[in-house]
């Protein structure tokens, strides 16, 4: 039988070697942070001036950067075993977040599309399949996807005062369909249901952008259609 002290003196080891393992794992998670703040830097450009008409070159440079991005997930991958993916799942959960975020703003100012999880996955190099490697989690995906309506907004408010005057029309439809596209999720997860709330404002947001540059006839050949927002 073992003694008290041999009882302890392993659960010692599995503690030193569990800070080590997560000590690796907060090592890999900064460079992932530093190039999300990069990647966000060269996007900011979309609300200057002159920044939208430079998306195809701001495009280019940030699917550039997710290059830095694959190769971070890569080396973060071989950090802990696989199956403990979930065990360590709160260092990276954030960060991968904003790097959705990302990866959805690049995508719709350059196709007025929504990335998807596959090709998110993609774009970062993981699975999305549980059991097949790291993976990219569905909440993180939907978190991501949430982050995307503020920043939509505030492009609409932008696209105004640069003399866009279609864009935020473009936008108010897509965050309508995302918003339906929400709205059949059952969504327990109490983050994800906060989120999903904000979203709602932002569409209101925009609604009004859209509304007012109507009555001042900037678009007199569209019709605002209000979305029930219940």
């Amino acid at each position: 039988m073992s003694s008290v002290q041999e009882v302890f003196s392993s659960f010692n080891d599995y503690l030193t070697t569990d800070q080590d393992i997560r000590e690796e794992i907060r090592n890999s998670v900064r460079i992932l942070e530093q190039t999300a703040r990069e990647i966000m830097t060269l996007l900011q450009a979309i609300h200057q001036r002159e920044g939208l008409k430079q998306v195809p070159t701001i495009c280019q440079k940030s699917k550039e950067k997710f290059e830095s991005v694959k190769a971070a997930y890569a080396d973060l991958a071989g950090k802990f075993p696989l199956q403990h993916y979930y065990r360590f799942h709160d260092h990276w959960r954030f960060v991968t977040q904003r790097l959705i975020f990302l990866a959805a703003l690049t995508t719709y100012i350059e196709s007025d599309t929504l990335i998807t999880r596959e090709e998110t996955a993609k774009l970062f190099g993981i699975e999305v399949e549980k059991g097949s490697g790291f993976i990219l989690d569905l909440e993180d995906y939907l978190h991501g996807v949430l982050l995307l309506s503020n920043e939509l907004s505030r492009l609409a408010v932008n696209s105004v005062t640069s003399g866009d005057y279609e864009r935020p029309l473009k936008i108010s439809s897509f965050l309508g369909e995302i918003n339906t596209g929400f709205r059949l999720l059952n969504l327990k997860n109490d983050s994800l249901r906060k989120k999903f709330d904000s979203l709602k404002y932002d569409i209101k947001k925009v609604e009004e952008v859209v509304y007012d540059i109507s009555i001042r006839g900037l678009m007199p050949e569209r019709k605002i259609i209000k979305k029930e927002l219940t």
